[in-house]
């Protein structure tokens, strides 16, 4: 029988949660008002944006110093593309280890042996690059170090099971973005690792820096952990006895993950699709460095308002509202199947 709540608690949690969601709003209802107001009124302390006029110069003059539409077509190739590819991989992927996980580790190498290889070969590599002075100028043997490097704990994680996968997955997203800036840097530009004269393809001229060939898959490779999460969860509620009938009827793999898994999971999947979206939309910090002009997306729209001459702060306003009215858009309108996916399967 449920519990019966009395009313006072039921308002009581009901000012609660609108007390939180106004204080969360406030800051984009100041940035609101502060876009229709002139740069003075905006600067004006205390504020007084109820009593001086409102006006609408501030969009005008954003449109005519930045091509706004060209900014939401960047974003928009970044956003979808990658959402698509992620999904391409992440589908597969969860679904091998909600349906067929490795309940036990692959490799006979114990944890500590594991650790003294990893160890060993860091330390290797390490001596190497001090025998160069920390400067190796032969690209092949960077290749080669970093492969030594990354291999043993990329095979230690290979062979984990599906938990500890997982676990080991989403632990990329722990790391500072910053820490992973230098290198990411210099594989996109022509001065890195890969885009060098091996004598035999000269591709010293080639960079991926400021083009879609670049910010695609590195937004597809960001969130790629968490859509594997989310859909690992969302799959692993999904009775294991249907996938089995299909099979017993001839489902091919195919069919299997395109006609029984896919429809089934579909509030899961939206969900899921949909909160990439807005992680890729709003993502500042890979955009900012890796961008200038030709793939720049929004977030770049709006850093051009923040100058050494000053804060703009009526225009960085507008901006700031031009940029994050699509997806406000987009994510009114699917709220409803946001929620529904982020609650799937709660309820037993």
């Amino acid at each position: 029988m449920a519990r019966k709540q009395s009313t006072r608690r039921t308002l009581g949690i009901s000012l609660l949660a609108w007390v939180i969601g106004l204080i969360l709003f406030f800051p984009i209802f100041w940035t609101a008002v502060a876009a229709f107001k002139s740069e003075s009124d905006a600067y004006t302390l205390p504020q007084n944006f109820l009593t001086t006029p409102w006006t609408l110069e501030n969009f005008g003059i954003v449109q005519e110093r930045s091509d706004y539409v060209r900014y939401v077509f960047n974003t928009s190739v970044i956003v979808i593309l990658s959402t698509l590819f992620g999904l391409l991989l992440a589908i597969p992927a969860a679904w091998s280890m909600a349906f067929a996980p490795s309940p036990v580790s692959s490799s006979k190498i114990s944890g500590w042996a594991w650790l003294g290889i990893i160890f060993g070969c860091a330390a290797l590599c390490f001596g190497v690059l001090y025998a160069y002075d920390w400067k190796p100028n032969n690209a092949a043997l960077g290749i080669v170090l970093l492969l030594i490097f990354v291999l043993p704990a990329s095979l230690w994680a290979w062979s984990r099971n599906t938990k500890d996968t997982l676990l080991w997955m989403l632990s990329t997203k722990m790391m500072p973005p910053a820490g992973a800036l230098i290198p990411i840097y210099l594989i996109f530009n022509r001065n890195g690792l890969v885009f060098k004269d091996w004598g035999w393809a000269n591709w010293s001229d080639y960079n991926i820096m400021d083009s879609f060939w670049g910010m695609v898959p590195l937004m597809t490779m960001l969130n790629l952990p968490i859509l594997i999460w989310m859909l690992f969860t969302y799959f692993k509620e999904i009775p294991v006895g249907i996938l089995e009938a299909a099979r017993m009827d001839g489902a091919s793999l195919w069919n299997e993950l395109a006609h029984v898994l896919t429809p089934m999971a579909l509030p899961g999947i939206a969900s899921t699709c949909l909160l990439n979206l807005i992680l890729s939309w709003n993502e500042a910090f890979w955009t900012l460095n890796l961008t200038n002009k030709f793939a720049a997306p929004l977030s770049f729209f709006i850093s051009e308002y923040s100058s050494p001459e000053g804060q703009f702060w009526a225009k960085l306003s507008a901006a700031s509202i031009m940029a994050i009215a699509p997806i406000l858009i987009i994510g009114w309108f699917s709220q409803k199947q946001l929620v529904r996916g982020l609650t799937f399967g709660a309820v037993k």
